[in-house]
């Protein structure tokens, strides 16, 4: 039987957990919010910043682009502009990949039983 704890998602993620998540110093979070406007997390009553899920996609794209495909900060924000952009396409892959491996895990977790 599942815990009810375990099929509660969270919301928001602070800055501390988005940048361990992603690796990096939590004020490239901050630096990237001034230079990418789409990049704009909610605040609480004391100021802290909460990620959505939104905006950690948003930040998985703009990672992608500078840091893995070696964008400039410029060229990150002109394929951001773009619906058909390269980034988009890579998080949907990204994605389809995750849901592959867990059909493929599922499927063998159903031929073992």
């Amino acid at each position: 039987m599942l815990n009810r704890q375990n099929t509660i998602e969270k919301i928001y993620f602070s800055i501390g957990e988005v940048a361990e998540m992603f690796q990096v110093n939590a004020s490239l979070l901050r630096f990237w919010e001034k230079e990418f406007p789409q990049l704009q997390p909610r605040k609480n009553t004391r100021g802290n910043r909460m990620y959505s899920k939104k905006d950690i996609d948003l930040f998985t794209q703009i990672h992608q682009l500078v840091r893995e495909k070696g964008y400039t900060l410029e060229g990150a924000k002109n394929a951001l502009k773009s619906k058909d952009s390269a980034a988009h396409k890579l998080v949907v892959v990204e994605r389809l990949q995750v849901v592959r491996q867990k059909l493929e895990d599922l499927a063998v977790s159903v031929q073992g039983a």
